[in-house]
């Protein structure tokens, strides 16, 4: 016959508890990174090079090893939404800086979108980053 332990029971909840703690402290939220423009105002033209980096906003630290799955860049902030240009990755120089090449055939307004998944994280991150195409 089995017999109910009250001391037995606590530690088991405890047990459970400090485990459940433990794991959700163990991934951070994907809203706690984000995608910045490393410079803002790119060279117009066909092979101008746009970099971002990707960063955990708690420390600031870049975040290297990202799968990045969508890119697309066009005039949206122009007013141009279905202009779009062509976009290549390229590789990195630097851990956590990630590299395009794009064909900005006008000067003006273009937004950056990127998707991305983060190697041990739930989710994805997007993020819409706001350029400037200078002659």
């Amino acid at each position: 016959m089995t017999t109910f332990d009250p001391k037995h029971a606590a530690a088991a909840a405890l047990a459970a508890a400090l485990s459940v703690a433990a794991l959700s402290t163990a991934r951070a939220d994907i809203a706690n990174y984000e995608f910045r423009l490393v410079q803002t105002d790119i060279k117009q033209g066909n092979g101008a090079i746009v970099a971002v980096r990707l960063v955990d906003k708690r420390s600031g630290k870049p975040v290297a090893d990202a799968v990045i799955f969508t890119t697309r860049i066009d005039m949206a902030p122009d007013g141009m939404p279905t202009m779009t240009a062509p976009i290549e990755a390229l590789p990195s120089t630097e851990p956590g800086v990630y590299r395009f090449k794009a064909n900005l055939m006008m000067a003006g307004g273009w937004q950056l979108s990127l998707g991305a998944k983060i190697q041990g994280e739930i989710g994805t991150i997007e993020n819409k980053l706001v350029l400037k195409a200078v002659p």
